[in-house]
Order: structure tokens, then sequence, then C-alpha cells
């Protein structure tokens, strides 16, 4: 059995507690981003899913988080989602991200629709985790509409299905699903729907069970969760308190089947 780690992490484009994008100076992004890189080097997890990271955008310092994430924290292996791109003087790039120390043996990237901002989306890899293939979906969610985020669900639950029926002789188990969600498990709204979708694949759990992820500052909403499938024992979850997002990051322990 191994004994694995994963964290969820909306990492507000690197600009921490900063309200408005774009008025972060590129030295200070870059410190905020080696924040971050320190926090994942002492959490110590094996996988990382990041929300909000940008590739190449004027309002993020126009250089790729991802790379210097994984120059900071030494990661072997990375996979980039890009949900948003703009070309121009006001050029943007930015999506979800994998971190991994095990091989991501394949990837893809979905869009949940075409705006050039704002747009959200989910990130699928599979990895070789000691000749097992784990499937891994990272996800944001639209913060502004419930029906939006209904229908992203769905694309969601049609994606796995598909997945599911060409890939689950190959898979070790069904997908763990971790992300910014951007609405509470306890309201008939998106985290409610997917859990149930998700249940019918087996004995699914979510983390955390308790506690807030928004603002990191004064945490008063559940908006960053993790769907463990069945195969998942003895689990444990922590809600970290930093000042380096405007979320909180989520991380779970468990043993892998």
């Amino acid at each position: 059995m191994s004994r694995l780690r994963i964290l969820t992490f909306n990492i507000a484009h690197g600009r921490g507690l900063t309200p408005i994008q774009g008025l972060t100076l590129g030295r200070k992004l870059r410190l905020n981003l080696r924040k971050i890189a320190r926090l994942i080097d002492e959490l110590k997890p094996d996988v990382v899913a990041l929300q909000e990271i940008d590739q190449n955008s004027r309002w993020a310092g126009n250089f790729d988080h991802l790379d210097y994430l994984k120059a900071h924290t030494g990661f072997e292996y990375s996979a980039f989602g890009i949900n948003n791109r703009r070309e121009g003087l006001l050029n943007l790039s930015y999506g979800n991200a994998f971190l991994s120390r095990h091989p991501i043996v394949d990837s893809e990237n979905i869009v949940f629709g075409e705006k050039t901002v704002g747009e959200k989306g989910f990130l699928f890899v599979e990895l070789d985790i000691h000749g097992r293939r784990v499937p891994i979906l990272n996800l944001h969610l639209n913060f502004s509409s419930r029906l939006n985020r209904f229908r992203q669900v769905e694309k969601v639950m049609h994606y796995v299905a598909e997945k599911h029926r060409h890939r689950q002789n190959d898979w070790h188990m069904p997908p763990l699903v971790c992300g910014d969600m951007n609405n509470p498990s306890h309201r008939p709204d998106a985290t409610a729907e997917l859990m149930r979708y998700f249940s019918l694949h087996g004995d699914y759990t979510l983390q955390p069970q308790g506690g807030n992820t928004f603002p990191a500052h004064m945490p008063s909403r559940a908006l960053d969760f993790v769907f463990l499938p069945p195969e998942c024992n003895d689990v444990s979850c922590e809600i970290g308190k930093t000042k380096i997002s405007d979320h909180c990051p989520v991380w779970v322990d468990f043993t892998l089947k």
C-alpha cells in the first residue's frame, strides 16, 4: 500500500491578498510564488493541484508561474491546462495546473466556454503511481452563477462517464477530484450534485468535512474540496492558514489500496 498526500490550492494568480488583479509588481509576484513554494516544500505533497495559475499574463508579470514553482519545489512532472487565452497588449494565459512526483502519463484540458477572460475548466491527468494508473481531475467552477455551475458539472460528469467507459480496465480506481468549487457542500448546488454523481461509483467521501477555506484572512465559506474514491483509506484532511492567497490550501492524506 502507498501513503499519498494531495494538495489543492487556488493561488489567485500569485497576487496574495491584493484585491485587484494587475496591481501587484513582478517582484512581489515572485516573492509570493516563493512563499507558495516554501509552503509546498513544508507540506511535502505527492501531487499539487493549482487553480488560477498564469502561464504568460500581463496582469501577472508575463512569466510562467508553473515553471517558477517547479524550479523552486523540485517537482519532476507537471501539466498545465489553459482556460483563458488573449493576445495583444493585455495578453492573458491562465487556468489550472498539476505538479507531481509521479509520472503524468496522460493529460487533457477541458474548457467550459469560449470567453477570453474569466473562463473556467478542468484538467484531467492519469498518474503512474508505482505501476498503478490513478486518474485525477483538477476543477474550477463558476463563482457567480448556480445555473452555470450545474451546466459545468454536467460536462464533468459526461466526460468522466466517457473516460470510464474507455479506460476503466486501466484505472486502479475511479477518479479523484479536487479544486475550487465556488460553492459549499451543504446546499443544493454543484458540489452536492458532483458528490451524488461520484457516489454512484462507490463510497466516495468529501473532504474537508468541516471548516472554511475562503477568504483566507477570515474564512467564512467552504469552497475548496477533494472527492476521494473508496480505494482511499485511512483518510485525514487539513485546511491550511495562510495569507499568500485569498483561498486556504487543503490537503488530504490517505492510503491507496
